[in-house]
């Protein structure tokens, strides 16, 4: 799977919160369904996300480059830390969960 261009397609056709703001709440109301995680997320960050999709039971993925390369592949000229998928659309994003 081209994680890249799966996540791209569900930014364009579901529904992709950003940011560890966004994603919390998302959580914590149990809206989400998969959470992506850049491997250089701020620790403090990381850690509440961790410990909210496992109380959600929510699978996490660990997106193997930077906050700056998750952004960009987001189509955002900003740094990513966290997204939350709420809605896949048209992608197979959600088949990352079931690789993990």
């Amino acid at each position: 799977m081209d994680l890249r261009f799966q996540i791209r397609r569900a930014m364009e056709t579901g529904k992709v919160l950003l940011g560890y703001r966004e994603s919390e709440k998302s959580l914590m109301n149990g809206r989400a369904k998969l959470i992506i995680l850049a491997s250089n997320a701020p620790r403090e960050e990381a850690y509440r996300i961790q410990y909210l999709a496992k109380v959600g039971s929510v699978p996490l993925y660990r997106f193997p480059g930077t906050t700056i390369e998750l952004g960009q592949v987001c189509g955002k000229p900003f740094a990513v830390s966290v997204l939350a998928v709420e809605d896949a659309g048209d992608s197979s994003i959600l088949d990352l969960a079931k690789e993990e």
